[in-house]
């Protein structure tokens, strides 16, 4: 039977059918924008669990890939048939990878959270005479205009007052019930939910690395099927390549930012500053975002430490400082290596873009994000010039004034090149003609 798709009008009419069938949904996709997106958050909210585990399960990855490869052959050894020995190797290691995940989740949070709310709640009950401190300078500094001092005094009044009751009233109260060991309680009576989609989330984490390899044979499978041989290997080693960018960015991140936090800790401990739990757990956390994370968790230290000593403060940022400069030039080159390839104006760029759309997950995530994309374009880019028969090295394209349109071959910028338009139009007009020209009638 004759192909269709080798009939020329068959392919127009096709081509036609399928313009006017997304014009269709590109008009009804605007004009429902508001159902439309309703209907997405919905499904995010049903699939956030999933979401959750799936986060998980790619965090411990490299753990269960490491019990992997130490426990098979002891498995292999005790179960005689191979399928069975590494089907129940993968589940005792996905069962071992979780668990090691809640424990070193409880652990942490058993530490941090009494401490952190003791720091907090010692700041709350220091607020009000570091309130004071700031109203007499504030007076003392705006005593020769009246009317500005007044209305500063007014507007100070009011957002201290408001500071004040959200601090006995509603942060106050909760951290006593950490302290109290009612936590637990008071977080499965007002976050049933985010406990679900926890419980759910660390569920389908042990699923998902289970099955990690039936998953991806799948999706090499469904790749396969749907494009051409050559595409598909592209598609997969563009895959492999997010994984890797991905995967070394993200967790070299999280064990650099946890090492930061323990010498932060240690060093305030030695250096006697206050709150140390809360400022190790700012600075640590904070730093997981690139390039603006130091910036992001000093300032509101710096500002903590300064109201109880103004001195003690000035240590901490020559502290902040030197541990900056140890994590940039040391051991954040040693974890992360060049995992992402971007040049510096670009992570600023993917940091200040994902993290205006998406938030705190933007900041971390924008930078392999970004990388990702800009390797994609740069490939592209390459791909197309090499089909050309055009040299494809940036570096080339720095002193280029043209590219020769037969031989593409490139043309250097030379001296008439650079020169002014007067200049050029006197040196042609210098010019002698041929000897052989002849004027043309």
């Amino acid at each position: 039977m004759k192909n269709p798709f080798h009939n020329q009008y068959f392919r127009i009419a096709l081509s036609a059918w399928l313009v006017i069938a997304m014009s269709i949904l590109c008009f009804f996709t605007f004009y429902k924008i508001d159902a439309i997106l309703k209907i997405l958050q919905e499904l995010s909210s049903i699939l956030r669990p999933f979401t959750f585990g799936f986060v998980v399960a790619y965090l411990l990855l490299p753990i269960f890939n490491g019990l992997i490869r130490k426990t098979q052959p002891w498995f292999l050894r005790i179960i005689r048939k191979p399928e069975k020995a590494k089907s129940l190797n993968k589940l005792i290691c996905s069962l071992l990878s979780v668990t090691f995940f809640l424990l070193i989740l409880v652990a942490l949070l058993s530490m941090v959270l009494p401490q952190l709310a003791e720091s907090i709640i010692g700041l709350m009950e220091k607020l009000p005479d570091y309130l004071t401190r700031t109203e007499v300078w504030l007076t003392n500094l705006f005593s020769n205009n009246p009317v500005l001092e007044e209305n500063l005094q007014q507007l100070y009044a009011s957002v201290s007052a408001s500071l004040m009751d959200w601090a006995n009233e509603q942060l106050v109260p909760q951290l006593l019930e950490v302290m109290k060991g009612n936590f637990v309680g008071s977080f499965v009576s007002n976050a049933i939910s985010f406990l679900k989609t926890v419980l759910v989330g660390f569920i389908s984490a042990v699923y998902m690395l289970n099955s990690k390899d039936t998953f991806s044979a799948q999706g090499k499978k469904l790749i396969y099927s749907m494009f051409q041989t050559d595409t598909a290997n592209a598609v997969l080693e563009n895959l492999r390549f997010v994984h890797k960018v991905f995967g070394g960015f993200i967790s070299g991140k999280l064990l650099d930012s946890l090492i930061i936090g323990l010498i932060t800790f240690v060093s305030m401990s030695i250096l006697q500053l206050p709150y140390v739990v809360l400022i190790s757990v700012i600075i640590g956390v904070t730093n997981i975002i690139p390039f603006f994370g130091p910036f992001i968790g000093a300032i509101p230290s710096t500002i903590l430490i300064f109201l109880v000593s103004p001195l003690q403060a000035v240590y901490f940022v020559i502290f902040v400082f030197i541990l900056q400069q140890f994590d940039g030039n040391i051991l954040g080159p040693k974890i992360l290596g060049d995992s992402t390839g971007l040049a510096s104006f670009w992570v600023m760029f993917a940091i200040l873009l994902f993290g205006g759309l998406f938030g705190f997950v933007g900041m971390v995530v924008g930078v392999p994000l970004f990388a990702v994309i800009y390797s994609a374009i740069s490939g592209l880019v390459n791909r197309s010039l090499k089909k050309k028969g055009i040299v494809s090295d940036t570096m080339t394209y720095i002193s280029l004034d043209h590219i020769d349109a037969e031989s593409h071959e490139v043309i250097p910028i030379s001296e008439d090149s650079v020169a002014p338009t007067s200049v050029k139009l006197e040196r042609f007009k210098r010019r002698k003609p041929p000897e052989d020209a002849s004027p043309k009638n």
